[in-house]
């Protein structure tokens, strides 16, 4: 019988014909008789109702029971739908992977008839890892470890709110470890192992400083309490230790006790109960029977540093990807190409079409260490040029793109025109203007071997990018300095210049140079050093930190501020070693001193570069030069009482003569005087300084 019929028959026994109420005959009369008008039965009065003790049934019994049975029927029929929608979800899910997988066999990725392999395990983990592998390419190893990971719990089961399974999945950038994790957990969720794919993520890098608990255990206790059955945990390495250790209880313990007591509020927010004897506060937390996944470039042993052996002991499963080989890359090329023509299909109306030489072309835009990640910013270009192109044609219309290369260059046509330089379209990239930032470095008086060094990181550069495009491993450098030397001899100038040309030949993406003290660094009291350091180093990534009198963080060892900053500074300096160049610069003496703080601290700057003092002669050098920026030109007759005057001053006290600073202040009041001598004689050229305005004595 089936739901309509249940249905109906249920009706028909609750009610009669016309949809009366079925009851006795006396009780079926005595309702009919209740409903009569009243004009007609004026003067009458009605029935009794029949009661328990006359022997008439318990209308409101009957209906009672009628009711439980229509309750237990609409709860029968709410599960059959909803059995059915996830049923439809599920059918969805898989047919859109078929798809994906058709449009990999279109491209030669897989072999014919791939896609429609049978793949509806539903409730098992059989042939699971293989259809991972067909849409996360060159991980084999990594896919089976990670399958074998979310299926321990099913084989040994899980108790309580204890972790479901504690998994590291670490390797180098751009391998696809989030991918290979996202895909997995979508097929799972489509075979039912998993409620859904959703999944709750936390930068533990956001909470370096210990003045960050309550945001910490707000968000972790909101990432445990989210929809999904997954909670991820990006950069534990840049958490604050305190933290960590709560992470550590969760997956030892099953547990972690929390700092205070807490009530949740409509919103799921943690409010501090103090210590009033709230009912339903919180005061430990538990990890809720999720998965708990850590994403790190390191392994094991890096953790154990961090978290302890006995974190690292109730890790279940440590998966680790490799760098993707060159045959990897063209096929993962070919898949990202496959998504642009969606992309383009769904957003320009464009039909994308791409041979081998366009697949070849994006797989040589990215490096062993961007990996995957290049590859996607390599179709994301191409996708803003076509965009461009629909732009200045004012609307978007249906029409078929073909993409070439030809000499290297990458080309389009659209419906068969000529083809024409693709990337031509996009406005050119500001790199620093490399001819220029060289120009102003040559024209830097002295300073010959500095300016060696810096146009040598530029060779190191396009070596490193040379190696990598021949498939060849690359070294990093590393690019921190010091500059010592005495004041005034052109390190703030020099820094500044290796921002700009770092930038310029691709080092460093941002180039900014942001210049501190010891005052941007430590704080005023406790608690408050370590976030205003990390707050100047994140304002900083991508271009160069230029700390200048750097041994003025160093007072002795009882300067606990000043040593956590330091300490704060050589940990961000590993956690962004790629995206920062520190440059330290004070007194030769004093900066020997300083690298003794920190035993780490000395090591991470191999570039120690000193700034010699300028002679007589660079110093004449340098006035000349700084009066012609100015405007401004001297007689030759200043020569000779400039270079006595500076011989003299270099030789008297050179540490604190002021060197460059020496030269200017000499030039601004020789104009000044020059100034008050043009007063007195209005027809004297406006621009020549003649030596009597030279006020040399009284320095």
């Amino acid at each position: 019988m089936g739901y309509n019929d249940d249905w109906e028959s249920l009706m028909n026994s609750v009610f009669g014909p016309q949809g009366r109420v079925r009851g006795g005959g006396a009780a079926d009369k005595a309702a009919r008789a209740e409903t009569k008008p009243e004009g007609k039965a004026a003067g009458k009065t009605a029935p009794p109702r029949p009661s328990k003790s006359s022997g008439m049934p318990d209308l409101n019994k009957a209906l009672q029971e009628q009711q439980k049975t229509l309750d237990a029927l609409l709860k029968k029929q709410n599960a059959a739908l909803r059995a059915q929608q996830d049923h439809t979800t599920t059918r969805q899910a898989l047919e859109e992977s078929r798809q994906l997988l058709r449009d990999m066999e279109a491209d030669g990725l897989l072999a014919r008839g791939t896609a429609e392999t049978p793949v509806e395990h539903m409730g098992s983990f059989e042939g699971l890892a293989a259809e991972v592998k067909k849409t996360v390419l060159g991980q084999d190893a990594y896919v089976d470890a990670l399958v074998r990971a979310m299926r321990r719990p099913f084989v040994l089961g899980t108790t309580g709110p204890r972790a479901r399974n504690v998994i590291l999945l670490w390797g180098p950038s751009g391998t696809g470890r989030h991918f290979a994790l996202a895909e997995t957990a979508r097929l799972m969720a489509a075979r039912g192992l998993l409620q859904s794919d959703l999944s709750a993520r936390m930068d533990l890098g956001l909470y370096a400083d210990p003045g960050a608990e309550r945001l910490f255990l707000q968000d972790l206790y909101a990432a445990l309490y989210a929809p999904g059955e997954m909670v991820l945990f990006d950069h534990y390495e840049r958490c604050c230790p305190a933290f960590l250790k709560t992470l550590a209880s969760l997956a030892v313990k099953g547990s972690a006790p929390l700092t205070s007591r807490y009530l949740v509020n409509r919103e799921g927010i943690l409010v501090d109960a103090g210590s009033a004897l709230a009912p339903g506060a919180v005061s430990r937390i538990t990890p809720q029977g999720k998965y708990l996944i850590f994403f790190s470039h390191k392994g094991r042993e890096a953790m154990a540093d961090l978290l302890g052996a006995g974190f690292v002991s109730a890790i279940g499963d440590v998966c680790k990807t490799q760098p993707f080989t060159a045959e990897n890359l063209h096929a993962l090329a070919a898949q990202q190409i496959n998504e642009l023509a969606r992309r383009c299909l769904r957003q320009l109306k464009l039909t994308l079409t791409a041979g081998s030489d366009v697949r070849d072309y994006v797989a040589d835009c990215t490096s062993e260490r961007e990996g995957a990640a290049g590859l996607a910013a390599c179709c994301d270009q191409i996708f803003q040029a076509l965009c461009e192109y629909c732009l200045r044609n004012d609307s978007f219309r249906q029409g078929t793109v073909a993409l070439d290369v030809r000499d290297g260059v990458l080309r389009f046509s659209i419906d068969k025109s000529q083809p024409a330089p693709l990337l031509d379209l996009l406005p050119p990239a500001w790199n620093g203007d490399i001819d220029e930032v060289r120009r102003e470095l040559d024209a830097l008086v002295g300073l010959k071997e500095v300016k060696e060094y810096v146009f040598g990181l530029a060779d190191n550069v396009q070596v490193q990018k040379r190696r990598a495009d021949a498939g060849m491993k690359t070294a990093s450098l590393s690019m921190h300095m010091i500059f010592t030397g005495n004041p005034g001899t052109g390190k703030t100038t020099i820094a500044r210049l290796v921002a700009r040309y770092l930038k310029a030949i691709g080092a460093l993406r941002g180039g900014q140079l942001v210049e501190v003290s010891r005052g941007d660094l430590v704080g005023r009291y406790t608690g408050h050093t370590a976030p205003l350091t990390n707050s100047v180093i994140e304002s900083a990534l991508g271009g160069v930190l230029f700390i200048d009198e750097a041994y003025s963080l160093y007072r002795g060892e009882q300067d606990s501020f000043g040593l956590e900053a330091i300490d704060t500074l050589v940990k961000g300096m590993e956690d962004h070693r790629d995206d920062l160049v520190v440059i330290l610069a004070g007194y030769t003496k004093e900066m020997q001193q300083f690298l003794t703080a920190n035993s780490g601290l000395a090591s991470r700057f191999p570039n120690q570069i000193e700034f010699p003092d300028y002679t007589a002669e660079q110093l004449l050098d340098i006035t000349v030069t700084l009066a012609s920026a100015r405007g401004y030109r001297l007689d030759d007759q200043c020569t000779a009482p400039l270079l006595d005057f500076y011989q003299w001053r270099q030789a008297a006290d050179s540490r604190n003569a002021g060197n460059g600073r020496l030269a200017r202040n000499t030039l601004e009041r020789a104009i000044y005087n020059q100034s008050r001598r043009l007063v007195a004689e209005p027809d004297a050229p406006l621009d020549l300084i003649l030596p009597g305005d030279l006020d040399l004595d009284d320095d």
